[in-house]
């Protein structure tokens, strides 16, 4: 029965983290095309910033209840997880990129193109796909 409820947690905290995963680069389009537009820029900078810190949270419960898994139930899982805590460090490093960028722009520095925004955009699609697809068949 804790089985289920950690892995419930889990999942609902990894489901918080993604949407904020998605969600910021997408504000950050929003900024590279929102013009001279200070109210704007002023909202959708307060959004970024709260969404990070959201972010964070859900990223740092995930992980609790995520360690709190292995270390009861797969003490000596496969390959897949390895393979799979990889790619959730790879999506970390988008996410703290994607923040530092938000930082960034605050400070008054420039955003990439929004055409590469966009771009960067959709690449946590792939890598989500990746680790779905090696918890649920864990194929090595």
């Amino acid at each position: 029965m804790a089985y289920q409820w950690i892995k419930t947690l889990h999942l609902l905290f990894v489901m918080a983290w993604m949407a904020a995963v998605f969600y910021l680069p997408r504000v950050l389009v929003n900024l590279a095309e929102a013009g001279d537009e200070p109210a704007v820029r002023s909202r959708l900078d307060l959004m970024g910033r709260r969404l990070y810190r959201f972010g964070h949270v859900m990223f740092g419960l995930a992980i609790i209840f995520g360690i709190t898994l292995w270390a009861m139930y797969f003490p000596s899982a496969g390959g897949w997880l390895h393979a799979k805590i990889a790619l959730v460090v790879l999506l970390f490093a988008y996410y703290i990129w994607t923040g530092r960028a938000l930082k960034r722009y605050a400070a008054g520095r420039g955003l990439p193109a929004a055409r590469t925004l966009r771009i960067l955009n959709e690449l946590p699609v792939f890598v989500l796909v990746a680790v779905i697809y090696l918890v649920v068949a864990k194929p090595f």
